[in-house]
């Protein structure tokens, strides 16, 4: 991966990569190869998390082809989709990649807000 807050799931460790609380902000990208519309975002991915490095961000990518049965439990019905997690919670999805403005704005809009620094001083 580009990117080291970026993790690849498979059924077995889908629940500890995304569902279980952290502080941060889970992005799944569900894909498959031969996916045009999964190319151009991972295309954008690496130039996307640059720009968002230091937040508190995961990607997890989900081969949706090799792990239907999560594709199924989300209720998936096309790719790429973008699920959104915090704390184990889903907050949204993302159908499609709109490109580098829209994905970035959605996803600074879901980051977990952080504590004014006054407030983390003794």
């Amino acid at each position: 991966m580009a990117h080291p807050v970026s993790y690849e799931a498979t059924v077995e460790t889908f629940d500890a990569l995304v569902l279980e609380p952290r502080d941060e902000l889970v992005v799944v990208d569900f894909w498959g190869p031969g996916c045009p519309n999964c190319d151009i975002y991972a295309a954008a991915e690496p130039d996307l998390l640059a720009e968002l490095e230091g937040a508190p961000l995961r990607v997890v990518k989900v081969n949706a082809y090799e792990h239907e049965s999560l594709a199924t439990r989300f209720g998936l019905h096309g790719i790429p989709t973008f699920l959104l997690f915090l704390n184990g919670q889903r907050l949204g999805k993302m159908s499609q990649y709109y490109g580098k403005p829209y994905w970035l704005g959605v996803i600074r809009d879901h980051l977990p807000k952080q504590a004014p620094v006054a407030a983390l001083a003794p």
